[in-house]
């Protein structure tokens, strides 16, 4: 089994190259749905996270509003570290669980884990391969605002979290730049994904 991190800066596209690559044949584990999982009522994460962020980050049903949790921690620091030593070690080891078992079914698997901050927080460690998305900061704001309906000023708070895309590219195996067209994306990707393939043989 060859095992791949996929990751970028909010809103470089992804998705878009996780769903390309598990088109082309990778199996696909997208850390997101991962931590949307610990935090549901029933996930490993949730009385932590209530214990630690308090009842108001809760909607009428009892569910984590994770917009509410978002406004919360990305404007502190200390805060959204702690929230991610809560979930990520939860997401880490679900991560290793699914892809033990695809390696158990397809011994020549490439399994590519889809994950925002896999550089910040030395994750990309735990990978043969690392692949980084980018695109130029004004796509990103634009991406983000269309997709999640958030203020640019919420969106640039957000993105100046994160590493910058300048220096996460040291870290990179292969980046795939998405600010052309979706076909150049989807041309990259499959380049990719071959010298992934050429990589296991």
């Amino acid at each position: 089994m060859l095992k791949v991190g996929l990751t970028g800066g909010l809103a470089t596209g992804k998705s878009f190259v996780g769903s390309a690559l598990r088109d082309l044949g990778c199996y696909l584990i997208k850390a997101d749905d991962l931590g949307r999982e610990a935090l549901e009522p029933d996930g490993e994460g949730y009385p932590a996270v209530v214990r630690e962020f308090g009842t108001g980050i809760l909607d009428a049903s009892g569910k984590i509003d994770r917009r509410r949790l978002a406004t919360e921690v990305f404007a502190d620091a200390d805060r959204l570290a702690r929230l991610n030593s809560i979930v990520h070690p939860v997401v880490i080891r679900r991560e290793e669980e699914l892809a033990a078992a695809i390696a158990s079914r397809d011994p020549n698997a490439i399994v590519v884990v889809e994950a925002a901050i896999l550089i910040e927080t030395g994750g990309y460690k735990r990978f043969d391969k690392l692949i980084l998305t980018v695109c130029d900061e004004q796509q990103q704001v634009e991406r983000a605002m269309k997709r999640d309906g958030l203020p640019a000023e919420e969106i640039l708070a957000r993105i100046r979290q994160q590493m910058p895309l300048s220096e996460k590219r040291r870290f990179a195996d292969y980046v795939i730049d998405t600010s052309g067209t979706k076909e150049d994306t989807l041309r990259q990707t499959k380049e990719v994904f071959a010298l992934l393939r050429s990589t296991q043989r």
